[in-house]
């Protein structure tokens, strides 16, 4: 795994470089669904330093047990309303905030922890059916209501494009959310950020960067097939 790991970390650095970045502007987030907590010790003693999970029941449990490592836990899956209290207790950032009614019941139960709860707000940029997120159209509009709630703290944008085999199939979706987020920070919508751009995984994470990312969401690289 370290060797993976650091294999990653060297395309993530040349990527960058290609595109006038530094790896420095990129966070890798490890994204842990299936793997044991065993293999999640092993990569964080490798180096990693955020864990990403899909399914806040798995979460919890694994969380519980690797409470003291040193680690950020981001919530990376379909986030359900009821489940949202959980999702405030354990995570740093919420990648995956696709409605009002989804924002206001975080806002709500942070407040009852006194926490002010990062998140990002996904776009659907294809309109897949079959994936979450906010459409485009309704992006500008979900970002400015949920600008005003007082425990949550839109720090930027996250996506999931179609999947093609094929990264360059997939740059024009990475690119047309820098843009969305470039056109967002330029309307200096008070109360948040736009910094941070979560997109790209395994198969494409390269053209990612290449395109923006600050957060790339990688599994399979570093831990192996899942079974």
């Amino acid at each position: 795994m370290e060797q993976r790991l650091k294999a990653v970390w060297q395309r993530i650095e040349a990527a960058a470089a290609k595109s006038g970045r530094s790896k420095d502007e990129v966070r890798l987030v490890a994204v842990s669904k299936t793997v044991p907590i065993q293999k999640i010790e092993r990569a964080v003693s490798a180096g990693v330093t955020i864990i990403g999970e899909n399914y806040i029941q798995e979460a919890r449990e694994k969380f519980h047990q690797l409470y003291e490592m040193p680690v950020s836990w981001h919530f990376i899956g379909h986030l359900q309303r009821n489940k949202a209290r959980h999702a405030v207790e354990m995570f740093d950032l919420i990648h995956s905030v696709d409605s009002l009614r989804l924002a206001v019941e975080i806002d709500k139960q942070a407040h009852k922890i006194d926490k002010i709860q990062e998140v990002l707000i996904q776009v659907n940029l294809a309109g897949e059916a079959t994936k979450s997120g906010t459409s485009i159209a309704a992006a500008s509009d979900l970002i400015r209501e949920a600008a005003h709630l007082e425990y949550v703290s839109i720090k930027g944008l996250m996506t999931m494009p179609p999947f093609f085999n094929a990264p360059e199939r997939v740059r024009p979706y990475f690119r047309q959310l820098r843009q969305m987020r470039d056109d967002l920070r330029a309307q200096g919508i008070p109360g948040i950020e736009m910094t941070e751009l979560s997109m790209g995984m395994t198969g494409d994470f390269e053209v990612a960067v290449q395109e923006g990312a600050t957060l790339v969401r990688i599994g399979t690289a570093i831990f192996g097939e899942r079974r």
